[in-house]
């Protein structure tokens, strides 16, 4: 299953941003890596910023250059707004939806959790983290899979129902996706409008 194996802090403070999860390496040097990565002169060109911004999306997500593309190619598709659709797009798949409610404190724990079968939708086991949660989906642990130390960790330090488009109950290891979020109530600092111009020359 194809997914990125490089060092993850160099990416954070490449985009100074934690894209995945607390960063103490990004606290130490928040400034870019390499021995430019001080330099206060920076002029980037207009293509530059907007391939920045697919990338930081991209590492956000967890997905790699195709992946992606298809997303924005199905997004494209329908009708609506094309960055609005794929942040919506993005925020559906199951292993984000299981990082959303709290199962696992990264999204790179909610992927594993999937890939090994310990996640349940609508009473059916999926191992696919692409898989695309539809409103009203319901979404659990495995009975022999609710008492993980994994997972009670993550639920026990995590806010209760911190994401108003999922609704979770830590005693049965269940919750549900009530919604597609809107723009606005994504968290995530990405300008999807960059995206958008990028793909679209």
């Amino acid at each position: 299953m194809a997914r990125y194996r490089g060092p993850k802090q160099k990416k954070a403070r490449r985009f100074k941003e934690p894209i995945f999860g607390a960063s103490k390496a990004l606290e130490r040097k928040p400034y870019g890596p390499g021995q430019h990565g001080r330099s206060r002169f920076q002029r980037k060109s207009e293509y530059a910023i907007q391939l920045e911004e697919k990338q930081k999306a991209k590492y956000t997500y967890g997905l790699l250059e195709k992946q992606f593309r298809n997303l924005y190619e199905a997004a494209t598709a329908k009708d609506g707004v094309t960055g609005e659709i794929l942040l919506q797009s993005l925020e559906s798949r199951l292993d984000n939806t299981v990082f959303r409610m709290g199962f696992t404190k990264t999204r790179r724990q909610a992927r594993q959790l999937v890939s090994h079968k310990h996640i349940v939708v609508n009473g059916s086991t999926v191992n696919i983290p692409s898989y695309a949660v539809k409103p009203g989906d319901v979404i659990s642990l495995r009975p022999k899979s609710r008492n993980l130390d994994l997972v009670e960790d993550s639920l026990s330090s995590a806010p209760r129902n911190k994401y108003k488009w999922v609704e979770t109950d830590p005693k049965s290891k269940s919750g549900k996706f009530l919604y597609e979020p809107t723009l606005e109530e994504i968290p995530e600092n990405i300008n999807v409008q960059l995206i958008v111009e990028l793909y679209s020359k």
